[in-house]
């Protein structure tokens, strides 16, 4: 089942300001809060829909990327957004603040003084791809250290916080008595301590081990693009939520293909008998080498157009095409007998350039490609 438009689930046009956005997020939150809904599952999965919506257009990236590409600039590696996997402490830990405070959990009961889940810091990763495999898309598999729990290493409640992660505090003001919540600096709000941990942890519990990881690249990435595997970045102490791997898309040149979006140019030279005699040419595509045919009386500059051999959309909108322009190679050196052939064709009717309407100039060409 295809995913919603975040916009439309927040109900927000796409020029809406944060601060907009931010507020139709905290309308539907209370509109479908599991407090309010009961045992409703219909209401619950719009709750964390509109949860998954606001991490993304809450973020300016993650929304500039959303805005670009859609839902797949986030597909590819285990389960795109946080949004699709969270479960109800997640979205309470992550956007408890919209309520100022006093976010109530699922199943009922204020989560006001309760302990939340910390998140690991995220990896990023840079992948190098060649065209072929942008245009075909790839699963590659990629190692990546990443800092996990020491086995051995146990936790226990801070002392500080009594494992509520927060640490009240009550100040006199001209307007009465004021009470403000402020995260745990000693556990950091995870609510949890060290306990004990093996002698080849750091002090938060933690080794580094290498693992390999499968990332699925869908079609169409563009260098740059940043696709986002959940859950495979650093672990967090306790019970908290592991981080991201971020993984950033780089297009390595080709030796012949130029992509420009979704075309493709390739720069094909022919010589002057084949653009004189015609004949055909082997060329490069992302999928191959094919042939294609040389019309006798060839002009230079001629643009022929492959439709449907270009790099798919990464929105699935089709394909783009290849456009491959002609040159006709004019030879630098010639023999004494070749120089007198071309002396005595210098007037002849058939070497004088006859331009017709349907030999359009460089620039209508130019103004074709882009139609």
């Amino acid at each position: 089942m295809a995913k919603r438009d975040f916009y439309e689930i927040l109900g927000v046009g796409k020029n809406a300001t944060a601060a907009e956005i931010k507020k139709a997020y905290r309308k539907k939150a209370i509109e479908f809060h599991p407090d309010k809904n009961p045992d409703d599952k219909s209401a619950e999965g719009k709750f964390k829909e509109a949860a998954e919506a606001y991490e993304v257009l809450s973020d300016a990236d993650k929304k500039a990327r959303y805005d670009q590409f859609g839902h797949q600039a986030f597909e590819g590696g285990g389960g795109g957004f946080n949004g699709g996997g969270m479960n109800m402490d997640d979205i309470f830990s992550q956007f408890g603040d919209i309520f100022g405070g006093g976010f109530s959990g699922f199943g009922g009961g204020s989560r006001g003084g309760g302990q939340r889940r910390v998140k690991g810091s995220n990896l990023r990763i840079r992948v190098k791809l060649t065209l072929e495999e942008i245009a075909n898309g790839v699963e590659k598999k990629i190692k990546v250290k990443r800092k996990a729990q020491a086995e051995g290493t146990t936790y226990k409640t801070c002392s500080a916080c009594n494992g509520s992660g927060q640490v009240t505090r009550i100040t006199n003001t001209i307007l009465g008595r004021m009470q403000t919540a402020t995260t745990c600096t000693t556990c950091g709000g995870a609510g949890q301590t060290i306990d004990k941990k093996p002698a080849n942890a750091d002090a938060q519990g933690f080794v580094v081990k290498e693992e390999t990881i499968s990332v699925k690249i869908p079609a169409g990435v563009v260098d740059g693009m940043q696709l986002k595997v959940s859950g495979k970045g650093n672990e967090a102490p306790g019970n908290g939520i592991s981080g991201d791997l971020l993984v950033a898309i780089e297009e390595e040149a080709h030796e012949t293909l130029q992509r420009e979006g979704d075309n493709l140019h390739y720069d094909l030279y022919v010589s002057l008998s084949d653009a004189v005699l015609g004949g055909s040419k082997e060329i490069d595509t992302v999928t191959g080498k094919v042939r294609i045919k040389i019309e006798a009386g060839m002009q230079s500059g001629k643009i022929l157009r492959l439709r449907g051999k270009g790099i798919p959309s990464v929105n699935g909108y089709g394909k783009g095409d290849l456009l491959v322009h002609v040159n006709v190679w004019t030879p630098k050196t010639l023999s004494k007998s070749q120089k007198e052939f071309f002396e005595k064709m210098r007037e002849d009717e058939h070497f004088v350039p006859k331009p017709e309407r349907s030999d359009k100039s460089f620039f209508e060409k130019v103004k074709d490609m882009f139609s």
